[in-house]
């Protein structure tokens, strides 16, 4: 060998030694931080929530993600990240992503009157002549609203009735038989069209379609079977081929019957009680099951797409996803304040806090969801679990768990 290269080799081999030390140290450092983050959640919780997966993302994949307590009380079965629970209304962010994809596609635009493509009439009856668009639906003005109705029919038990699940405290849903339910186009038939078996004119408000914010679950619905209609295929199957399985979300579905059924978690209406297994036939606006896991793919895409690099849309579908579409004189009334309030304004089903979050909340029986990133931080979290959030001590440990998400985000190192 030359000895002029000696030297150099010899403080080569020194950088080398020394960025492997470096590297292992900052690993074992970031598993201290995990650990420390794991506790204090662990502190937070004090048995409000049987179990609960949380997760810390950034546009490069995810800092944390960690699932804590019982996915079942009885058999002492953890909650990992692999754990599935539905995410109640951070299921509808999807419905924007597959609006999108669908007006790529030319299916439909999102300025189209909604009846150039329903088998059924739908508008306001208070203002007949005025078109409701897609746009409408998208962004809560379209003056359709939830009901008794949707509120009393929407949710089916998984299994065969049990008396003794049906009436449980602190939920207002009513769980009907599962030989109850029907397709999602005749429950919006029923619902939305002056023929309809359950139509009532309070289903609408009285004002002028695009005037007013008002959050519906229905009009959600009724945006997902505008794209079944277009493409001709189920809403399931063309999230499922557009969105999921280009993320590699493959322990994720919409029903039961499509996952392992064995990763899913029993929800709980209050520590010590057990809700059923329920599904919906409104299903878009909310029965998303998915783990901790699958959704930090979704969200770290999301992330990549708000800064130009998604890969699911084109950037300007992903402009339009984010663009704020309404006005301060859309709103009756908006919290400035409320780090994770999500109407504050909003895009293609894409909610925006006062404080400039973005993202979505969810809740249904047994289930409580976060999901939201910082565009300025480039960071996002995830909170889901598995139990009501049954008293106000109960809500500040949820937010409180999320704040620490947001605190600990900073010391961590990808």
């Amino acid at each position: 060998m030359n000895k002029t290269l000696l030297p150099l080799l010899g403080i080569l081999l020194v950088i080398s030694c020394k960025q492997k030390t470096n590297s292992v140290k900052e690993i074992a450092d970031n598993q201290l931080i995990k650990d420390s983050l794991t506790a204090e959640i662990k502190t937070l919780n004090k048995n409000y929530f049987n179990g609960l997966g949380v997760a810390i993302v950034d546009t490069s994949g995810v800092l944390y993600e960690k699932g804590i307590g019982f996915a079942d009380i009885k058999l002492n079965k953890p909650y990992t990240k692999n754990t599935m629970q539905p995410i109640a209304s951070v299921s509808k962010t999807f419905i924007g992503i597959a609006l999108l994809k669908a007006q790529e596609k030319g299916l439909l635009n999102l300025d189209d009157p909604i009846n150039k493509y329903l088998p059924f009439k739908v508008s306001n009856p208070s203002f007949k002549k005025e078109p409701i668009t897609i746009r409408h639906l998208s962004t809560h003005t379209s003056t359709i609203i939830d009901t008794d109705n949707y509120m009393g029919r929407a949710y089916v038990l998984k299994d065969k009735l049990d008396s003794t699940l049906i009436n449980i405290e602190n939920i207002p849903q009513s769980f009907n038989p599962n030989e109850t339910k029907i397709p999602l186009s005749e429950f919006l038939e029923n619902y939305l069209s002056e023929n309809g078996k359950w139509y009532k004119k309070d289903a609408f408000i009285k004002n002028k379609p695009g005037e007013l914010f008002e959050y519906t679950n229905i009009g959600a619905t009724l945006a997902a079977y505008i794209i079944e209609i277009v493409s001709n295929r189920s809403y399931a199957e063309f999230t499922m081929e557009h969105i999921f399985k280009p993320l590699k979300m493959n322990s994720s579905g919409w029903s039961y019957d499509t996952i392992d059924f064995n990763k899913v978690s029993k929800l709980y209406s209050n520590p010590k009680t057990e809700v059923p297994y329920y599904s919906l036939i409104t299903y878009p606006d909310g029965g998303f099951l998915t783990s901790v896991s699958d959704l930090t793919k979704y969200l770290n895409e999301i992330m990549k797409g708000y800064y130009a690099n998604g890969t699911l849309l084109t950037k300007a579908s992903y402009q339009e996803l984010f663009k704020e579409q309404l006005r301060a004189e859309s709103f009756t009334e908006r919290n400035a304040n409320h780090p994770y309030k999500d109407d504050y304004n909003i895009g293609i089903f894409m909610g925006f806090s006062g404080t400039g979050n973005i993202g979505h909340t969810g809740g249904d029986p047994g289930v409580s969801s976060l999901m939201f990133f910082n565009p300025k931080e480039k960071i996002g979290r995830i909170l889901l679990v598995n139990t009501n959030l049954e008293n106000q001590e109960g809500v500040n440990a949820y937010y409180g768990i999320f704040n620490k998400l947001e605190a600990y985000s900073k010391k961590l190192n990808k």
